[in-house]
């Protein structure tokens, strides 16, 4: 039976990978059909007769026979989209086979940069269409950028956020909206959504990210103290520890955090480990804080507000100013 075991499970594997790449196949010819319809549109605009009017007949009408023909998917609405498709990629070999038409519908709504930098991230974190578009409602681009600097995100744009120190995987703030709880909410209870929702959390997160475990007991001196929950990030090769408060930052927080990674990297990681990070999630902070504590300067430790909703981008534009 363990024979059969082996080949019933190298068969299914193979069965598998050729299931997904007939999926990935046929999208991306769905994908290349629908820029070569936009192509058309926009030539057949362009034969002399721009008038806007002649545009609009034009893809009415078009419209009006390829449902005929084909059904759904063919009226006005998304036939202007094609045509908006061919004019931001009008060379049509930028356009990527990872990415489906409807990950290409939510791109369709960005800025360049900010577009381009979903698009890199898309097909590097193997986004579905429901994530690329969570992300983007949660501003993730903005929020990035909150800990740049001008040269970092330009560079965001072109490959993508990158792992190459602590601080990158840093967001301000990160965005709960997924928990669906109010406003107000005690430690508990926002440990516990956070592990209910674990999925959803690790894609907040960030690249490379895998979770160790909650409420680790840590003890000295026969006291125990319990750090909320480790990660480890296999990219940056260490733990990462993240306490919860559902107030502000307090200089208390900030020492409790450093005692706890300081401990880590005495009694928990490994040699081949990096220092581990540390990240107090809090409800608020404010900046005198960060100046008065070991936040300023520390390359280890650091603290991020949570929202329990999707902010604004007036709201996080007035945070970056």
């Amino acid at each position: 039976m363990k024979d059969l075991d082996v080949t019933y499970v190298l068969v299914r594997d193979i069965l598998d990978r050729a299931r997904s790449y007939v999926y990935t196949q046929v999208n991306f010819a769905m994908v290349q059909a629908y820029w070569e319809i936009g192509r058309i549109i926009v030539e057949e605009e362009q034969k002399g007769k721009r008038r806007a009017e002649y545009g609009k007949k034009l893809i009415k009408n078009l419209s009006e026979r390829l449902t005929r023909d084909y059904g759904r998917g063919f009226n006005v609405t998304n036939l202007n989209r094609m045509r908006q498709f061919y004019l931001i990629f009008e060379k049509g070999a930028s356009l990527r086979h990872q990415l489906t038409w409807t990950h290409y519908k939510i791109l369709l709504k960005l800025d360049k940069n900010i577009r381009e930098f979903y698009i890199v991230e898309s097909i590097n974190n193997k986004w579905s269409t429901r994530e690329l578009d969570r992300q983007v409602n949660s501003s993730l681009y903005e929020r990035v950028n909150l800990s740049r600097n001008k040269k970092e995100v330009r560079k965001l744009a072109e490959k993508g956020q990158e792992l190459l120190e602590p601080k990158d995987i840093i967001k301000d703030p990160f965005v709960l909206e997924f928990l669906d709880i109010k406003e107000k909410v005690s430690e508990n209870d926002l440990e516990g959504g956070l592990m209910n929702k674990l999925k959803e959390f690790l894609l907040e997160l960030g690249k490379g990210f895998s979770f160790v475990g909650r409420q680790k007991r840590i003890t000295v001196d026969n006291d125990h103290y319990y750090v909320d929950l480790v990660f480890y990030n296999y990219i940056l090769k260490c733990f990462v520890l993240i306490d919860l408060k559902s107030g502000k930052l307090t200089p208390k927080d900030v020492g409790q955090m450093d005692f706890y990674v300081r401990y880590f990297d005495m009694e928990e990681k490994l040699k081949e480990d990096n220092p581990t990070v540390g990240l107090i999630l809090c409800k608020d902070k404010k900046e005198m804080m960060i100046k008065y504590t070991l936040l300023e300067k520390s390359k280890q430790i650091f603290a991020s507000k949570y929202k329990l909703y999707l902010p604004s981008e007036e709201e996080l534009k007035k945070e970056l100013a």
